[in-house]
């Protein structure tokens, strides 16, 4: 996991912040149960008094959290100067952003009948959209984004404890997500590549069933013209990717591998890019959006 003491040994800080009703309270329930240290509805002008606090307690394993939302009304300009306040006396901040598409949003708040916090008189909809608004650069400057929208509680908790769990691993946090086109770009994704320079299992009658996880499919998308190359080259590229990113301070990284339908070549693709960047050394968890969804 990535180091949040501070350059002084202070504790370091999570922000969770991100859309409404894309998971926050999941995800803060998720780090209270691996022992952080959260703080719910916190307004932003308080972030620092809550570092000096935790420093002068020495809160426990120094994991400290706090959830930030759009309910205060200077949200944006709060948030970013109360980071570049932390930056700015030597604690690391990181931004953990929660996203949702806005048809998921809609179902989210229809389900539990509540308006949405910006609403006001006006549609559902406006809701969000405003809040996108004032969330854009919030966003825009996040160290993770993790879109929930086809994630339920119990997925999203994984995936909080994936990257937050575990041994205390400096370095950058990789996933490696597979994906299919015509179920649309994941929009947490940092880098995207493309597999559909091969040529496509769906159309080999024996294949088609199955997925990129079966070995036939794996033997048959990794003996293709190319496939090695595009492993080398990538291996290759994303390394350089990676040192810059952790030279910038970045924690966290998704890369996002696609082919038509997400079923066999960018599975297989995926497995065996995480395999080459895990044997480089570092953190990388891999995961099939699309499978199984034809």
């Amino acid at each position: 996991m990535t180091d949040t003491t501070d350059r002084t040994g202070e504790p370091g800080f999570v922000i969770v912040t991100g859309m409404s009703g894309a998971g926050r309270s999941t995800a803060a329930k998720a780090l209270e149960d691996l022992g952080w240290f959260v703080i719910d509805n916190l307004p932003p002008g308080l972030l620092f008094s809550l570092a000096e606090e935790a420093g002068r307690v020495k809160l426990a394993a120094d994991h400290v959290a706090a959830v930030v939302d759009v309910r205060s009304l200077a949200f944006t300009t709060d948030l970013n100067a109360a980071i570049e306040e932390l930056d700015g006396r030597g604690v690391e901040v990181r931004v953990v952003f929660l996203e949702a598409s806005d048809d998921e949003l809609v179902r989210r708040f229809e389900n539990v009948r509540r308006p949405h916090p910006l609403q006001g008189e006006n549609r559902l909809v406006d809701g969000i959209d405003r809040e996108r608004g004032i969330l854009r650069e919030v966003r825009a400057n996040a160290d993770l984004v993790i879109d929930t929208s086809k994630l339920n509680v119990h997925e999203l908790r994984k995936k909080i404890v994936s990257f937050f769990g575990g041994e205390d691993r400096p370095g950058l946090k990789v996933n490696v997500v597979s994906f299919g086109y015509k179920y649309g770009l994941p929009v947490d994704a940092d880098l995207v590549v493309d597999c559909r320079f091969l040529p496509n299992p769906h159309w080999v009658p024996e294949l088609r069933p199955m997925n990129g996880l079966d070995a036939p499919v794996r033997d048959y998308v990794l003996s293709q013209p190319g496939a090695k190359e595009f492993l080398d080259g990538y291996e290759e590229v994303f390394g350089v990717v990676a040192a810059g990113y952790t030279r910038e301070g970045k924690g966290y990284a998704t890369l996002a591998v696609g082919c038509t339908g997400g079923k066999h070549r960018s599975v297989a693709m995926s497995e065996q890019l995480g395999a080459r960047l895990r044997e480089r050394g570092m953190d990388v968890q891999v995961s099939h959006r699309d499978v199984g969804r034809e």
